[in-house]
């Protein structure tokens, strides 16, 4: 057995956030997580109680040694359990990995979408164009805070 004054003592949670493409974010010691879900804002600390919740396209940001960092997610689950937050998001993107001129276009493409598809009467199209709509707007905005606007 291992000698617990020889552990270090957890300071924080670590949270892990993965893609169908792969994992996107892993980071030890974070002091807070916030989340938000279908149910509203969540802030996730050490030994905050398990909890499954569907995100919402959003931004998720996360606190460790006084530096703030934000992530666009879009959409999925998250569970925290036993100090462990996991993210099982649909896409997600740090800050400084978006392509803000490419999250620009996205978002003119599904306003563009979005009028053809209520000029015909296309209530799926339309469902889909505005959660296009919701994606991009949400990348803008994380990328905008990585720059400082």
């Amino acid at each position: 057995m291992a000698d617990e004054a020889t552990t270090a003592p957890a300071t924080g949670i670590t949270v892990q956030i993965v893609t169908p493409v792969g994992e996107v974010y892993n980071e030890p010691n974070v002091e807070l997580a916030i989340v938000n879900t279908q149910g509203g804002q969540i802030g996730i600390m050490r030994q905050h109680v398990p909890m499954l919740a569907a995100l919402m396209i959003d931004e998720l940001v996360v606190k460790k040694a006084g530096q703030k960092e934000s992530l666009a997610v879009n959409g999925g689950i998250a569970e925290f359990s036993n100090d462990l937050l996991t993210v099982v998001a649909d896409s997600a993107e740090t800050s400084d990995n978006i392509d803000l001129t490419r999250a620009q276009s996205a978002k003119e493409r599904a306003e563009a979408r979005i009028a053809h598809a209520q000029d015909d009467n296309n209530d799926a199209e339309l469902k889909r164009a505005r959660v296009a709509l919701m994606r991009a707007v949400n990348r803008i905005h994380v990328a905008a805070l990585n720059h400082g606007e």
